[in-house]
């Protein structure tokens, strides 16, 4: 097994690396000249002129690739920081530190500053949402697997299928129009401030009920459909045959193996709930991850939108290693 992690993690390392020139690739040869786009669109012609000879932008593609992976891990110092271009860039980390993502001409502060905090308040986000996505989806499967083609079935089925087909906007919109308007039970934005009237718990609740109604139908239905094939085999007819309680046979035979192909579902989601919860965002006004990316990208904020894509990469990466290494776990004829 540890042959194995490590085996996996230089995979993931080396995509990481090709990700990241592609990355790199993609905005130095998007529309417009590469200093203009980090310096933003009010600079001085002087300072663009004088950070594109200071980028030696005329280098070769890969020259540069490497020249920026020197300042990302701290090889090199961060040009942008040279009191010589006037522009007032100050990282207190330093000109020189592993970690480096440059400066964020949209918030007008360091990258790291504004992308761990709005990473830390998705992670509380995606987190909360995660802990009710599972053990909801896992019921819902469970109950219609165990019984596949009753009545039972047919309708956790059916509300499976109605929570996932209901977009994230028009839930959204739909919960707002329940809870903030006709009861006024809680918010109708997110903006994780105190000085609202509101704490922060209650904030919280409506983007999480929106990504665990949305995503636990699309589980449960995954879920299902492995419990449901499950309990045709062989070994679970046996153990019916023999007398054992219903309970016994769906715990002790049934459920674990039943488990063994959400398992890779459930930490995928993990991912989605990083990077993919924008509609969310963006209907509740939450600062996260997601929308932090759309209005990067809206705005041409090259530095955040590479420091972004590669901390989404790094995620959607990770979540695949922990879902193989469970599932090799979890299944003995995978671990030979």
């Amino acid at each position: 097994m540890t042959r194995y992690i490590l085996r996996r993690s230089l995979e993931m390392l080396a995509t990481l690396i090709v990700a990241s020139f592609l990355v790199f690739v993609v905005c130095e040869f998007s529309p417009g000249n590469v200093a203009r786009k980090t310096l933003g669109a009010f600079a001085l012609q002087e300072q663009v002129d004088l950070l594109y000879k200071k980028l030696h932008l005329n280098d070769p593609l890969l020259v540069r690739y490497v020249r920026w992976v020197g300042v990302l891990t701290g090889l090199q110092a961060d040009p942008l920081q040279d009191p010589a271009l006037g522009l007032d860039f100050k990282d207190p980390r330093g000109k020189q530190y592993f970690g480096n993502f440059g400066y964020s001409t949209l918030f007008k502060a360091p990258v790291n500053d504004v992308l761990w905090d709005r990473l830390g308040k998705t992670a509380l986000l995606a987190g909360l949402a995660f802990a009710v996505i599972v053990p909801l989806s896992l019921i819902l499967g469970v109950l219609a697997g165990m019984r596949a083609g009753s009545v039972l079935d047919r309708s956790l089925s059916t509300l499976s299928i109605v929570m996932t087909s209901i977009p994230e906007f028009a839930l959204g919109v739909l919960l707002v129009a329940v809870f903030v308007v006709a009861l006024g039970w809680l918010p109708g934005t997110s903006p994780m401030v105190g000085n609202t009237g509101w704490s922060t718990a209650s904030q919280l609740v409506l983007p999480v009920a929106v990504l665990a109604i949305y995503d636990s139908g699309y589980v449960a239905r995954m879920v299902r459909t492995s419990m449901a094939e499950v309990m045709q085999k062989p070994y679970v007819r046996t153990a019916v045959l023999k007398g054992l309680p219903r309970r016994q046979v769906i715990l002790r035979h049934a459920l674990r193996n039943a488990m063994i192909a959400p398992f890779t579902v459930l930490l995928l989601q993990i991912n989605w709930l990083i990077s993919g919860v924008v509609v969310t965002e963006l209907v509740f006004a939450y600062p996260g991850f997601g929308r932090m990316l759309l209005e990067a990208s809206l705005f041409g904020d090259v530095s955040l939108i590479e420091a972004a894509t590669l901390v989404a990469l790094f995620v959607a990466t990770a979540t695949q290693l922990l879902s193989d290494v469970g599932y090799r776990l979890l299944d003995p004829q995978a671990r030979r």
